[in-house]
């Protein structure tokens, strides 16, 4: 019932002036754990949980979540899934977001990490 109420993913973006920019990241829902648990359990939070994508604003404040996916699914795939990376590259939105986002698109800025194996140049 509240869904009906939300924005949408595009009108979340709409709004959004030339220059500025939104930061996109996954957030893990801890749940009980259930008989066909396998799905749910998220390897990187050692827990069991649902994955929710969110686009919120520099300030922090939501502009728009994901529906729940299994906490399984990476963050990337469900960014991709959710139509996210789509719609900030045909609004041209700049994204910040985290090392799990590299490769996502054009408009997203991810951290440089430095590997050992490599040289500087």
């Amino acid at each position: 019932m509240l869904a009906s109420w939300a924005p949408g993913r595009h009108e979340a973006l709409t709004g959004l002036g030339e220059g500025d920019h939104v930061i996109v990241t996954g957030t893990l829902i801890p749940t009980d754990r259930i008989g066909a648990d396998e799905p749910y359990h998220s390897m990187k939070h050692r827990k069991h949980g649902m994955n929710v994508q969110v686009i919120a604003r520099p300030d922090g404040t939501p502009l728009w979540f994901s529906r729940a996916t299994p906490g399984r699914t990476h963050d990337l795939t469900a960014a991709r899934a959710h139509g996210i990376i789509q719609a900030c590259l045909t609004r041209q939105v700049l994204v910040l977001a985290y090392r799990a986002y590299q490769g996502a698109g054009a408009t997203f800025r991810t951290p440089y990490y430095h590997h050992r194996e490599q040289p500087e140049h």
